[in-house]
């Protein structure tokens, strides 16, 4: 974030000979004689010990040479002799960034400041400082302050658009890299710093181009290649990406970061086994990196080693800076008996997560504990249908006297869940008998196969890493056109306004299936399920809905993407979960039509056998 300020004050002596010896000194440094400056200036310091200039030089040195702890030391020397003059505060500031002492360099770098106010400088080593510190409004005024000072400081435009990147100001960050690559073409670190916030706009084109430049300039830039790699993906050139990401690595073999996005290239090619190796290598690489063991965590569930998978699954809150343990009671974690214990099962994640991780409530009752579950509120009146749970509450209700506490999705690890021994009795939830009565009056006699539709996925504005999944997870209304035939009776079960107008504006234009639409009567998951209880079957993208139809034993065909979610596993058509659940899967990333093609052809069959 900043450039190392060198200030090397004119020197003025009394005695000749030590004036001398720091005139050569100077010319050795500014000709790149490193070993002969630090000899001259030493000789100067053992012949006039309060030789201000010498003592700068030689910490100038040191901290050039990689020695910041001796550069510090030499520093203080001179400070002691002239605290007054700003540079020294400034290089002092430097060298204890080299030791990461942060704090202290902020201390150093406001002292040069309050000095010399107009050094531009100083205003953005302080924005680097601050940066690192995470203080990054505090940080931006450093570097505009920078600017203001030197209009054509390439290295202050930068620091602004690195920070209002952290920011999330994109387009103010665009324009300041931007400024900073222009004002200084040369500097490699500037278009890598520009093709990073390129990418981040997903102007994908644009920052593999700002990557050529920053390699064109500098070849041996692993973070070049690895983020060069990341943009090719986005495109779809996952073979031009994994070539990137190799170069990389080849450069920067401990890059725990490359190692991870090798691994996603490699599973978006399928090649799951070598996607795995990779998230290995960087949890070896960096073993506190949270993404490395998250993804390490869905490859290896999506594989099927569940042992690997649940145990690494942990991390998932650190990836997400999440507390788990939120409660003062301990978690359990499968070692401790539970006899005669009351235990909190807690919904972490979303809606679909809770309707399959409920089913191991029943596990941890069958051990002798008393369980409660608290779980969203739209789904608290379906779940007491479910066994084992003594009492279920919802999330804003008052928390009850427990003894430990568990979340819902950490239960298959502590029940030691293995593909073949998974809890897949069906149905494990049931509709309330009252209202399954009042739809099947509602709707009357069958007059054809009833299918309920579910199209799209929730949204989490709190979780920005799945937005471009449910991109690829949903499926354009008009595409269920395919099962709207003879013989079958469509209904709608997607909620929400959005699905309302698409279907409005599909049955305008006479472009989507022809659907009944009751959802305006589903006030929670437990009228959803009702009305399912009269359908034959639920035909839907990977979302709560369907978790919510397997749990109750309806057939389910799940409309499965391309990169499919770890919990459907691979090369099967079949669910562990759910035993009456059929997967479509997209033979090629993003091909739609042949899902539909094959959903048709089955729902036919399935209307001709009727």
């Amino acid at each position: 974030m900043s450039r190392k300020s060198r200030s090397i004050p004119s020197h003025r002596s009394a005695a000749a000979p030590t004036g001398q010896a720091i005139d050569l000194a100077l010319a050795a440094y500014r000709q790149g004689h490193l070993d002969a400056a630090e000899a001259r200036c030493e000789r100067a310091v053992a012949a006039e010990p309060r030789h201000f200039p010498a003592w700068n030089l030689l910490g100038v040195i040191a901290l050039q040479t990689g020695r910041p702890a001796l550069a510090v030391e030499r520093f203080d020397r001179a400070i002691a002799l002239n605290a007054g003059e700003a540079g020294v505060h400034t290089n002092r500031g430097n060298a204890l960034i080299g030791l990461q002492q942060y704090p202290a360099a902020l201390e150093s770098l406001e002292r040069a400041i309050a000095l010399d106010p107009r050094n531009a400088e100083a205003h953005n080593t302080r924005g680097g400082v601050l940066f690192r510190l995470e203080q990054y409004d505090a940080a931006l005024a450093s570097f505009e302050r920078a600017v203001a000072l030197g209009p054509g400081f390439a290295q202050a435009w930068n620091g602004c658009g690195a920070t209002l990147l952290r920011l999330g100001r994109l387009e103010e960050a665009l324009e300041c890299c931007g400024k900073a690559a222009e004002l200084a073409p040369a500097r490699a670190d500037l278009h890598y710093n520009l093709g990073c916030v390129l990418k981040d706009l997903e102007r994908y084109d644009a920052a593999i181009a700002s990557f050529d430049r920053a390699l064109a300039l500098e070849p041996r830039c692993a973070e070049a290649h690895d983020n060069r790699g990341i943009a090719l993906a986005a495109l779809g050139r996952h073979t031009a990406a994994l070539a990137s990401h190799d170069a990389a690595l080849r450069l920067k073999p401990a890059l725990a970061d490359s190692h991870v996005n090798r691994g996603v290239t490699l599973q978006l090619l399928g090649r799951h086994a070598e996607a795995k190796a990779a998230y290995e290598d960087a949890v070896a690489a960096a073993p506190g990196n949270a993404r490395a063991h998250w993804n390490l965590a869905l490859c290896s569930l999506l594989t099927g080693d569940f042992a690997a998978g649940w145990r690494h699954f942990e991390w998932r809150w650190k990836y997400r800076g999440l507390a788990d343990d939120v409660f003062a009671q301990p978690r359990w974690s499968g070692e401790r008996a539970l006899q005669g214990s009351t235990i909190l099962l807690w919904a972490e994640q979303g809606l679909g997560d809770t309707l399959q991780f409920c089913r191991y409530a029943e596990l941890v009752a069958r051990r002798g504990a008393r369980v409660i579950l608290r779980v969203p509120r739209p789904l608290v009146a379906l779940l007491r249908s479910l066994s084992g749970a003594a009492r279920v509450i919802a999330e804003d209700e008052p928390m009850p006297d427990f003894d430990l506490h568990c979340p819902l999705m950490s239960l298959p690890l502590a029940c030691g869940a293995a593909v073949e021994t998974i809890q897949a009795h069906v149905p494990y939830l049931f509709a309330d008998a009252a209202k399954r009565a009042a739809w099947k009056a509602r709707l009357g006699e069958r007059t054809g196969l009833r299918v309920g539709l579910v199209w799209s996925g929730g949204f989490r504005p709190d979780q920005p890493e799945t937005w471009e999944v449910n991109q690829r997870r949903n499926i354009p209304l008009e595409k269920l056109a395919a099962v709207d035939l003879p013989g079958v009776s469509l209904f709608s079960l997607q909620k929400g306004d959005d699905a309302v107008a698409q279907l409005r504006e599909l049955e305008a234009a006479a472009r989507g299936p022809t659907l009944t639409d009751c959802t305006a009567e589903f006030d929670d998951f437990s009228d959803t399920a009702a009305f399912i209880d009269n359908l034959d079957l639920v035909v839907s993208v990977d979302t709560s809905t369907a978790h919510l139809a397997g749990a109750l034993g309806k057939e389910v065909w799940l409309l499965n993407r391309f990169d499919t979610c770890w919990r459907w596993l691979l090369d099967r058509s079949d669910s562990p979960w759910y035993p009456g659940l059929t997967l479509f899967r997209q033979p090629a990333p993003g091909d739609w039509d042949s899902v539909m093609a094959d959903v048709r052809a089955a729902l036919q069959g399935r209307v001709a056998s009727r």
